[in-house]
């Protein structure tokens, strides 16, 4: 089936590791940018191109692009519920709950068993309020407040309402916690590591990550940013 990136398109494109969506969406750019469906009335058009949901450099997985006129449907793309599997480290905390940065505390474990886990999991789902990480792209005074975490600076980032659809423990592999999370718009999977941990009284951090759905869109169907680029050629 032919492409037509100017009427539009929604690509399902699995983003690799370390890659940011920006990079992504960036090849992508590139990929398509001589594609003869950008030729219209003999003249060549460059079609807007944006992406449903960003995805942090060290998560993998779901990425959906959007095309031409398809970009206007982003929006509702972004409202969509998402699924994500993934594990914790229980016992450690990072400054940004996620790899990107090393250990800053280390908490007891001795006290949590897997019964423990699996309670405070269920516990999780629903509605709640939940604080954004400061290494997020949060607007704060005009400013992303990863920008002023880097730079040193306190900042207290207010709640915002999330529901958690589902948690499931899909492993445990002592200190390590597997899971499958279906939540809404907005929430943070690395805030959720952090929460976790507090709520067993220890501590913990988020050392994989992959979105596995948005709405009805599968990882299943999507390809990388190369994969794409071959089939393109």
């Amino acid at each position: 089936m032919p492409f037509d990136f100017y009427t539009g398109e929604v690509l399902l494109i699995d983003k690799p590791y370390t890659w940011s969506s920006f990079q992504a969406v960036n090849k992508i750019k590139h990929a398509i940018k001589r594609h003869p469906s950008l030729i219209v009335n003999n003249v060549k058009t460059k079609p807007k191109v944006g992406h449903a949901g960003t995805l942090d450099p060290l998560a993998t997985g779901l990425l959906i692009v959007c095309t031409g006129k398809k970009t206007k449907t982003i929006n509702t793309l972004m409202g969509m519920e998402k699924e994500y599997t993934g594990s914790f480290l229980i016992g450690a905390t990072t400054p940004c709950y996620d790899l990107e940065k090393p250990v800053d505390h280390v908490f007891p474990t001795e006290h949590i068993t897997n019964e423990l886990i699996i309670k405070t999991a269920e516990q999780f789902v629903g509605l709640q309020q939940q604080v954004p990480p400061l290494f997020s792209a949060v607007m704060v005074d005009g400013k992303r407040a990863y920008e002023l975490a880097r730079a040193g600076k306190e900042t207290e980032l207010k709640s915002r309402e999330i529901e958690i659809k589902e948690f499931e423990v899909t492993g445990i592999n002592f200190p390590e916690v597997h899971f499958r999370i279906v939540c809404s718009k907005g929430t943070y999977i690395r805030s959720i590591a952090r929460d976790f941990g507090l709520a067993l009284n220890s501590g913990a951090h988020l050392t994989k990550l992959c979105r596995t759905r948005i709405g009805e869109f599968l990882l299943t169907d999507a390809v990388t940013p190369e994969e794409f680029t071959k089939n393109l050629e």
